[in-house]
């Protein structure tokens, strides 16, 4: 079986990473192993360059995603080349990325999301509010399977012990425009929260590295004694099965909390973070910058701290919800190429 995957290619966002690897590994699990990936770079999809199509016709498969494929950065699609597709197209548990501030997305934009919906023999999506920007744009029987990234298989690479209340932070310094607005606010409260955890607590506190540009705003929390955890996706995810809390504002610092069985708190910079928080139906577990005044942070760590158990059970029964929808989406994909 020959799989082209078009997918984000930033190897520096772990996030974005994670996702590429889960995504193969379930491929891989529902193939049993008879698979061979043709890695191609999403930009191809909308700036292809010669021989993209050629590899994609070569495929018994072309998979697309997942993660924020609707996104500016990443459109328009070209026409042309989708509709020069020759094998079954899929989209896999892909999401619609809409930043605070930013501009919503055009005609074209919109139209070349379209086509390649059209296009594709089964489509997926990672949340409640991606399904229903493509149903508003006429696209409909798409599959709400969760974000392939909570699936992703763990690596036990830095292990903490210890009956220390564990906690890590996570700041998205990587691109968002809107970071500088609410600076202060949000580095206020990161440092109030972290003190008066070890204060009141005695808590260790680690800060959760989701890409390499977030080691400078670490540098201006000030925060002695912070540990810095920069492992890979595998790993990464690991150690926050390990940690009694993730407060985290890249999208996957939070979602890979949710898969390794962490409550977590979302401070939000896109739509995709309150989606997500939607999706887990614990909007309560989301939180606006603007909205962080002082305490409030504290306070709302002190509200999951306290309901630790009702959100790690109920996490796992999330989990098994998605793993039941992502096999159910595989056994169709398998169909597929039968």
């Amino acid at each position: 079986m020959k799989i082209a995957h078009l997918h984000v290619s930033d190897q520096l966002n772990k996030g974005d990473v994670a996702i590429v690897q889960a995504v193969q590994q379930l491929l891989e699990k529902r193939f049993r192993g008879s698979v061979e990936f043709t890695d191609i770079s999403l930009s191809e999809l909308s700036q292809p360059t010669p021989g993209t199509l050629e590899a994609i016709n070569n495929s018994n498969l072309a998979v697309i995603g997942g993660g924020g494929i609707y996104y500016h950065y990443f459109l328009p699609f070209n026409l042309d080349l989708i509709n020069r597709i020759k094998p079954p197209i899929v989209t896999y548990g892909v999401g619609y990325i809409q930043e605070f501030g930013g501009n919503p997305l055009n005609k074209t934009e919109i139209t070349s999301i379209a086509c390649l919906n059209q296009r594709a023999a089964l489509k997926s999506v990672r949340d409640i509010y991606t399904r229903e920007f493509l149903e508003k744009i006429g696209i409909n029987d798409v599959a709400l399977i969760g974000d392939p990234a909570c699936l992703l298989e763990e690596k036990p690479e830095r292990i903490i012990n210890g009956s220390k209340l564990k906690i890590g932070f996570n700041l998205n310094y990587s691109g968002w425009l809107g970071f500088g607005k609410f600076k202060d606010q949000i580095m206020t409260s990161y440092r109030e929260t972290m003190e008066q955890l070890r204060k009141n607590h005695g808590a260790q506190i680690y800060y959760l590295l989701q890409h390499p540009s977030e080691r400078n705003i670490v540098q201006e929390l000030q925060v002695p004694d912070l540990e810095i955890i920069d492992l890979s996706p595998a790993g990464q995810k690991h150690f926050y099965g390990q940690l009694d809390l993730v407060i985290g504002m890249m999208l996957h610092s939070v979602v890979m909390a949710f898969g390794a069985g962490t409550p977590e708190i979302n401070i939000a910079y896109d739509q995709r973070n309150l989606s997500f928080a939607r999706f887990l139906d614990c909007p309560e577990l989301c939180l606006l910058p603007q909205d962080l005044q002082p305490g409030t942070l504290v306070q709302k760590v002190t509200e999951v701290l306290d309901q630790k158990q009702f959100y790690r059970k109920k996490f796992r029964v999330k989990k098994e919800e998605i793993q039941k929808s992502q096999q159910t989406f595989l056994a169709k994909i398998k169909d597929l190429t039968a």
